[in-house]
This record gives structure tokens, sequence and C-alpha cells, in this order.
């Protein structure tokens, strides 16, 4: 693994800590949600994206409230 010197010799690395500090790794952060949404959408895992699987979930939710509910 790493050594807390390592980890802080590669962080110091990343450029624009004069002008912006701590947020210089905001656009990493950024891109990694993106590609992370993207592969939420696109990606298949068997015949289902996560948002199918998460859209199903719902769905089935909803149905058991109104069957409680009822």
């Amino acid at each position: 693994m790493f050594s807390r010197a390592q980890v802080r010799r590669i962080l110091q690395r990343v450029p624009g800590k004069q002008q912006l500090g701590i947020y210089r790794f905001l656009p990493f952060f950024f891109v990694l949600g993106g590609l992370m949404e993207w592969i939420m959408i696109k990606v298949r895992v068997g015949q289902e994206t996560f948002y199918d699987v998460y859209r199903r979930k719902a769905s089935e939710r909803q149905y058991q409230r109104r069957l409680e509910d009822e």
C-alpha cells in the first residue's frame, strides 16, 4: 500500500494549487461522477441497466403500498 508520504507527494503534484487551492480536485470528481452516471444509464448487466432495476423496484413498492392501503 501507499505510505502517507507517498500519497501526500502524489497529491502535491496535482496542478492548480495556487489558483484553486483544495478545489483543484473538483474537476476530477465532476468527471468521475459523470462517468458513473453514464455507466448506470448505458451499461447493461444481463438484460437490465441500473435505472431499469430502480424503476421496477419503485413500481413494486408503489404497488405494495396500494395493496396495504386497500
